[in-house]
């Protein structure tokens, strides 16, 4: 890898500051002194510094957000998008959400700039199970179980495979956990349409084996621990 991106993709500056910073002679590779951006390197072989702290090579960043309402699930949009509200230090590592949340829709985002894992989660053959927190808007009863468990008719026609409807509480606002393993446009909201009930607010809490941190607040995000990516790895 140049010298030059590496130093970037590792948060010293853009390309041109990184060569700005070359020329002050504050950079080494394997205790030489270095001002070639173009100089490749080994980021696990060679020992960088700058300013005579190693540089941490690191190729993937694995984060959770609890994504809050009103923020576009993209890298980029005329809106705030939830890359917007990542450090600079994580940005550059050109991170993406893993799958798509409603714009209204709050909770759990995996984002990352690994490709393959993000592949996983999101490929219909895997059926990663997606669990929601939804207020309801009308009563939500045991027929709405049974009619989930089957499956419901969507809009387009389309036949939702089986879902996991808890009914939490029951009343003129019900409040319900569904887990559903595919993620069809908008499909919470109109598999609960196809019941004739409308949903008010919705929040993923789980994906996979990985739950929502409560600690996070709306906007708020961390890294992943090796635990959790190992989860999601398997």
């Amino acid at each position: 890898m140049r010298l030059d991106k590496l130093l970037a993709n590792m948060g010293y500056g853009t390309r041109k500051e990184v060569k700005k910073l070359l020329k002050t002679g504050v950079v080494r590779v394997d205790e030489e002194i270095t001002k070639d951006p173009k100089q490749h390197v080994d980021p696990e072989g060679n020992h960088v510094t700058v300013h005579e702290e190693t540089v941490e090579y690191r190729e993937f960043i694995y984060l959770m957000m609890n994504k809050p309402g009103g923020v576009i699930s993209a890298t980029e949009d005329e809106d705030e998008t939830v890359i917007d509200l990542l450090i600079p230090e994580d940005q550059v590592f050109e991170p993406f959400p893993v799958g798509r949340l409603d714009k209204d829709t709050e909770g759990l985002l995996i984002i990352t700039n690994d490709g393959k894992l993000a592949h996983h989660l999101t490929s219909p053959k895997h059926h990663v199970p997606k669990t929601y927190y939804a207020r309801i808007s009308g009563y939500v009863t045991e027929e709405d179980v049974q009619a989930f468990q089957k499956g419901v008719t969507l809009d387009d026609g389309y036949v939702t495979k089986p879902g996991e409807l808890t009914i939490l509480v029951a009343e003129a606002t019900s409040e319900i956990e569904l887990t559903i393993h595919e993620g069809k446009f908008h499909q919470v909201k109109r598999m609960f349409e196809a019941v004739d009930k409308k949903v008010t607010y919705l929040q993923r809490i789980q994906m996979g084996d990985i739950y929502l941190d409560r600690d996070l607040e709306p906007g708020e995000y961390r890294e992943l621990t090796e635990d959790e990516v190992d989860i999601l790895q398997k």
